[in-house]
């Protein structure tokens, strides 16, 4: 497999290698060792699918103060993945990077803690799993606006299909209790 950076040094793309002939193709998903080799050590607690259809935009969502660190992958269909770092005193505050994961080119993304993760569904339909390193706790989660515009993220769409919370979230400014760089 190759890990590389993407426009946030600390979000990482991973590229599994794929074995495929006529029949189709197997990939490893995950192997810690080799993960841990390219600075991705953590214990993963729980597997989240989501399911969703073509203009569906979920996020942006993060965790504080149990913050989580998410392995993003495609089992089908196609998303414009997006990761913006949300840790106050950070040197890529409210930064952001996008990663389109597919079907085809089976890549993951680490969205490491701290980070908002979101993703706008491009195909009819997706599958997403998503393994984090924290559990999902209901009282520490942190919604943040899609179309904040200081976070400038090229969507691609001006009405995507919302949950009634992704579409009352406020802006990154407005939100109180941001995890803190150094912190996590």
């Amino acid at each position: 497999m190759n890990v590389f950076a993407s426009d946030l040094p600390d979000v990482l793309i991973v590229q599994p290698r794929l074995v495929g002939d006529a029949r189709g193709v197997l990939l490893e998903s995950y192997q810690a060792s080799r993960y841990a080799e390219h600075g991705i050590s953590a214990s993963f607690v729980q597997d989240n699918i989501s399911c969703s259809i073509k203009g569906v935009l979920r996020g942006l969502h993060l965790q504080n103060p149990n913050a989580q660190g998410k392995l993003v992958s495609v089992v089908s269909g196609a998303i414009l993945d997006v990761a913006v770092d949300a840790r106050i005193g950070s040197p890529t505050f409210g930064r952001h990077a996008a990663i389109e994961l597919d079907e085809v080119n089976r890549r993951q993304a680490w969205i490491p803690r701290g980070f908002a993760h979101g993703f706008l569904t491009l195909s009819e339909r997706a599958d997403v799993l998503y393994k984090c390193d924290q559990l999902y706790s209901a009282k520490d989660e942190i919604t943040i606006r899609w179309d904040d515009p200081a976070l400038g993220i090229p969507w691609g769409i001006e009405t995507p299909l919302l949950s009634a919370k992704d579409r009352a979230a406020p802006l990154l400014a407005d939100i109180p209790n941001l995890p803190r760089y150094g912190d996590i």
